[in-house]
């Protein structure tokens, strides 16, 4: 290995075992951080992750974080209610896109509330970590809480999995090579330019979470399906309600798009780096739970703002780890997760915010041409 070395994988590892896995003949680039980890002393995999628990546990890292969560959820919250306030104060004026721009960040930052609640970093329990998610999912934002956990539980469970993790299921875009090429016409096209076409998609991702969850509740039978329909259609009449007794229908639908626009784009940059641009896992794979997790998610380097703004998901790898981690422990986990890592030769992958997405497009770059080849 290249000891302090910066390795980035290019494409994604597939059909890989356990054993193979750390010497498959990746395609790499010297473009991002990473701690390459040095050899040790073989030691049994299935132990592995109690042994880290072990030091996150004694370092009181799952303790929850009251003081912290209140605080933010006071502070995120309000500053929401604070931008439907202006808005009512702005009146019909086209500074009301500027106030769009504000409650973007302002319902993303609400998401991400909806996410630590969801995964317990808030409440041990169950019951109100669902109420305190659906207040804030479907009638903060208008996603079905219930559609996101869901899907977000599978992803957790078998990320980067070809056939198990949801968020790389076929779609928008094509994720694996057989993805890119079973597609015909108009949808072939989209895969071969995917990777040009990433970033401007992902101003539709705001109008897809709402309609997703929606076809969802309406569909399945959720746990809270009456709750969940309740409180969406709230949602729903509130805003268009608010939006269009203050401002008229052409500056109403304009305000609408830039809020919802910016609101997708702000979500999907925010998860987008996590593992896109990864290994790619199949039903061959063997990999324990700390690997698995580990080997397919990238940290985000950078400081407080970085923190700030992509919610604590730039420590992506300590967050698959111990996903009900409070959010404001996950950078005292790092260093702890890291050098586990490095004794366990086990790769750990960080790279800026500007290389996680060079990553991620080249990864998109690499299924697309594949349409291309497979001519």
């Amino acid at each position: 290995m290249h000891q302090g070395g910066t390795w980035v994988i290019s494409r994604g590892a597939r059909g890989l075992s356990s054993a193979s896995f750390d010497r498959h003949a990746w395609k790499m680039t010297s473009v991002a951080v990473l701690d390459v980890v040095t050899p040790e002393p073989p030691v049994s995999r299935a132990s592995d992750f109690a042994a880290l628990c072990e030091r996150i546990t004694a370092a009181g890292l799952m303790k929850r974080r009251h003081g912290y969560y209140i605080a933010k959820v006071s502070l995120t919250v309000g500053f929401y209610i604070a931008c439907w306030v202006a808005f009512a104060f702005v009146g019909a004026s086209w500074w009301q896109l500027a106030v769009g721009v504000a409650l973007a960040f302002g319902t993303t930052q609400v998401a991400f509330l909806g996410h630590d609640f969801g995964h317990r970093q808030i409440f041990r329990t169950r019951r109100p970590s669902e109420v305190a998610g659906l207040v804030l999912g479907n009638l903060g934002v208008g996603m079905s809480y219930g559609w996101w956990m869901s899907k977000h539980t599978r992803h957790h469970a078998n990320p980067n999995h070809e056939d198990e993790d949801p968020d790389v299921a076929i779609g928008a875009l094509a994720w694996t090579p057989e993805q890119a090429q079973s597609r015909t016409g108009f949808m072939k096209f989209m895969a071969r330019w995917q990777a040009y076409i990433f970033f401007p998609l992902l101003f539709l991702e705001g109008l897809n979470l709402h309609v997703a969850g929606i076809k969802e509740v309406m569909t399945v039978p959720l746990r809270h399906r009456k709750w969940e329909a309740t409180l969406l259609v709230a949602h729903v009449v509130i805003y268009l309600t608010a939006v269009f007794l203050v401002l008229p229908v052409g500056m109403g639908f304009a305000f609408i798009a830039v809020h919802q626009a910016l609101f997708g784009f702000y979500m999907g940059c925010s998860f987008a780096p996590n593992h896109k641009g990864m290994p790619i896992l199949t039903a061959d794979d063997n990999l324990d739970y700390l690997r698995k997790q580990v080997l397919t998610s990238r940290n985000v380097a950078g400081g407080p703002v970085t923190d700030f703004m992509l919610g604590g998901l730039n420590y992506q790898i300590e967050h698959h780890v111990f996903p009900s981690m409070p959010r404001s422990n996950l950078h005292k986990a790092q260093p702890i997760v890291r050098e586990f890592c490095r004794e366990r030769d086990v790769s750990y992958m960080e790279s800026s915010v500007y290389d996680s997405y060079a990553m991620g497009l080249a990864y998109l770059n690499e299924v697309g041409k594949s349409v291309q080849d497979s001519k």
